[in-house]
């Protein structure tokens, strides 16, 4: 019993000291910080140069205008590229059709082996025999069918035309929704501009705010206004840094390129005059909106259908031939056939019937369907119209209101500075000042935006400063 006591302790102590060995050998886990899977935070945060592009990483800045982002939407949307797959899909569908005229050819070979019943009970014996096909050749050929292939190949033709009109709404809509994107980043970096003003004013002032307290001119009260100005002006820094990074992400969505592409640009939001009255922004989208054509597309459609179920009870001419060889032994004898054959398909009556009234009434559909689409156009054209004209009439007003309130800003921040001012006049007036160059800017970018709306409506781009009054 002495013997495995001292056994027992003596495997304790050995088991014990390799712990603390190997405790030591791992750095002692559980007790320090792994510096290299944990290292200290501002270490790794990225660097942000004044482009705002992460130095060492994926990001890319590039320089664009307006012209750029559109030509690299139509080479990237990937909604433009469905469409045009689909135009490329439809005219194979064409070639389908046609293929109906094209000579079709069948090959087969085969073993067979035979014992007739009836002979067998006929002849009192069994007849059995090997039968070999080695190759049969059949060949069928089409030689008419009253005009059904035509009808088929003229609706393929209409949806091919069909596909090829939703290509150019697909691009439309593309163009419309990079230029509101593009002017909504130009609002976005205007707003903060404005922002990064306001936050160099607040500091400004709350280095004057010390300045006169330290002098015994102004209480502490004046300090922590003009301290909690500052934090409100830099937390609002942050949101408009942010929005800047949404509108290049929504920027880079609409233009169909990956989402690490940020833009850099030199442009503006600026006014563009633009006079157009409302009867000629209808004359052009009737010539150049693609719904309308694409809506009598549609009608077309649905006419050559009904022609077509009204051949549905013709006969086909077809010519057919055979050539064989095989028998009792794969090449012991030959046989051939040809012939031309007219071919009247199975009819229901009653079902034709019906079917030709579905196709009637599909026809009617597609003629209020029409209806409903020039309705919904010309009031799309209509919203627009007055929306630009909406914003346009805003933006004097708006100039004026920010002028205004650059004039009580001024004299807000002289009476502050000659030591007579009041801190909270002074934050009510330099926030008015900031909240109506926002709404200027916002009115130039809703103003492009309905510009651009407008030329979506209609169906055509407006060059600068054309006028169309007829």
């Amino acid at each position: 019993m002495k013997l495995l006591a001292k056994i027992i302790i003596l495997s304790i102590f050995c088991l014990y000291c390799n712990i603390q060995t190997a405790a030591g050998q791992n750095g002692n886990y559980g007790n320090k910080i792994n510096l290299s899977e944990y290292p200290v935070s501002s270490d790794v945060e990225p660097k942000i140069n004044n482009m705002a592009t992460l130095e060492a990483g994926v990001e890319n800045t590039i320089n664009v205008n307006l012209d750029d982002c559109i030509r690299l939407a139509l080479g990237n949307n990937p909604r433009i590229q469905s469409a045009m797959q689909d135009v490329f899909a439809s005219d194979t569908r064409i070639k389908q059709v046609w293929s109906n005229y094209f000579p079709e050819f069948s090959w087969q070979s085969g073993y067979s082996r035979i014992r007739q019943l009836q002979l067998s009970d006929v002849f009192r014996e069994n007849l059995i025999y090997n039968f070999w096909v080695l190759g049969q050749i059949s060949g069928t050929q089409l030689l008419y069918d009253f005009g059904v292939t035509q009808n088929q190949a003229t609706i393929s033709k209409l949806d091919k035309l069909g596909y090829k009109i939703i290509l150019t709404g697909t691009v439309n809509d593309v163009v419309y929704l990079v230029k509101d994107a593009y002017y909504n980043l130009l609002y976005a970096y205007e707003s903060k501009k404005i922002t990064e003003e306001n936050v160099k004013e607040y500091e400004k002032f709350y280095e004057q705010a010390k300045g006169f307290y330290a002098a015994g001119m102004k209480p502490k009260v004046d300090v922590t206004i003009a301290e909690v100005n500052l934090s409100n002006a830099k937390l609002a820094l942050i949101q408009t840094n942010h929005d800047v990074y949404i509108a290049m992400a929504k920027l880079n969505n609409a233009i169909g390129i990956p989402y690490y592409i940020r833009h850099n640009t030199s442009e503006k939001l600026c006014f563009v005059p633009c006079d157009i009255n409302l009867d000629k922004s209808i004359e052009i989208c009737e010539k150049s909106r693609p719904e309308f054509e694409l809506a009598h597309v549609k009608v077309e459609q649905s006419l050559q259908n009904y022609k077509l179920i009204k051949k549905s009870w013709l006969p086909q001419f077809i010519t057919q031939g055979q050539f064989e060889v095989g028998g009792r032994h794969p090449d012991s004898n030959y046989g051939y056939t040809f012939g031309a054959y007219i071919n009247f398909p199975t009819i229901n009556g009653m079902e034709l019937k019906y079917q030709l009234r579905e196709a009637l009434i599909l026809y009617a559909k597609a003629q209020a369907n029409e209806k409903n689409t020039k309705n919904n156009v010309y009031y799309e054209v209509q919203n627009a119209y007055y929306t630009l004209d909406e914003k346009k009439n805003k933006i004097p007003v708006a100039y004026l209101g920010m002028k205004q309130a650059k004039q009580n800003y001024d004299l807000s921040a002289g009476r502050y500075k000659v030591g007579v001012g009041d801190p909270i006049e002074l934050n009510d007036a330099q926030v008015q000042f900031k909240n109506s160059k926002l709404v200027y800017y916002k009115t130039l970018y809703e103003l492009n935006s309905a510009r651009a709306y407008l030329e979506k409506t209609i169906g055509r781009n407006l060059p600068q400063d054309e006028i169309l009054i007829q």
